[in-house]
């Protein structure tokens, strides 16, 4: 049986606090209702004895100590999974916005993924051409690894990355019936959200492209997520589906400025350039999830 409380302790940002909590658990989703209409979804991020701090994921906008019932659900973030995903746009939490409706599915996973055992993977022999020069004659990107492009201000890495997604393939005609991309893109403006649906379209890749989009207005503790519901995805893809999966994530800058905004909103005392100290196991854990999206 769930327990509604009512009322908060805290609100500083899109972190609330909640106090007279039971068996709260880290990572566990809580539904909050504000103003008996309003429906947002949150984590638990920090528990202490009977109090949890809750990031909101929609933000903290009209909530106050008095206004809000919050509902734990007593597990972490779920994601609804289905081979229909593929040629779909949804935002960083994984809901659909091309209004073709819901992924109806009884398989759902948690977005956190589960430990793997690298020692268990296969050599990676076969690669994966992009139809880039550069980075297949010069940094080729074999299938089971992990390629990072860095960029800068002004520099058209959103081009880039839209032109991957439009020229990849496995080679071998047969093999790319079941090959399909994952391409996530965090905090980026409207304009090339919109530049990334029609390019796409107008190739015609969209058909094998799962895409999440997180925009610039978008909350910020959204953008935290969006990596873990794009792998998730694409672990599905290899593993249930039996597909050759490619992940694009782009960019991780933007995922790392939020980490530190919301860092800053907790009062956490803050490592090089602002960043809180464990951004960078928050990357490893990414990263090492990425080569596992790969079927070998």
């Amino acid at each position: 049986m769930s327990i509604e409380y009512l009322g908060l302790s805290e609100i500083n940002g899109p972190l609330i606090a909640l106090e007279g909590v039971k068996n709260a658990a880290y990572e566990e989703i809580v539904e909050l209702t504000v103003e008996g209409k309003e429906k947002k979804l949150g984590r638990i991020v920090e528990v202490y004895d009977d109090k949890a701090v809750i990031q909101v994921f929609a933000g903290s906008e009209n909530m106050s100590l008095h206004n809000t019932h919050t509902k734990l659900t007593g597990h972490p973030m779920e994601i609804s999974l289905s081979p229909k995903m593929l040629g779909r746009t949804f935002d960083g939490l994984g809901r659909p916005i091309d209004r073709l409706g819901r992924i109806v599915s009884d398989i759902k996973r948690n977005v956190n993924g589960l430990p793997l055992n690298p020692v268990t993977r296969e050599y990676p022999r076969n690669y994966i051409r992009t139809g880039i020069s550069a980075i297949d004659g010069l940094t080729t990107l074999i299938r089971g690894q992990k390629l990072p492009i860095f960029s800068g201000n002004g520099l058209p890495h959103n081009e880039l990355a839209a032109q991957i997604v439009r020229q990849a393939s496995l080679g071998d005609a047969e093999a790319d019936k079941n090959f399909a991309i994952v391409f996530a893109a965090m905090g980026v403006k409207y304009d090339v959200a919109d530049f990334f649906r029609r390019t796409f379209q107008e190739s015609g890749a969209s058909d094998h492209v799962v895409m999440f989009l997180n925009l610039a207005n978008d909350p910020v503790v959204e953008r935290l997520i969006t990596p873990k519901v794009a792998l998730t995805v694409a672990e599905y893809l290899a593993f249930d589906c039996n597909m050759h999966v490619l992940v694009i994530l782009t960019d991780m800058t933007s995922f790392a400025e939020a980490m530190r905004e919301v860092s800053s909103s907790k009062g956490e005392i803050p490592s090089r350039k602002g960043y809180p100290g464990y951004l960078y196991s928050e990357l490893a854990t990414i990263y090492e999830r990425a080569p596992a999206s790969w079927r070998a």
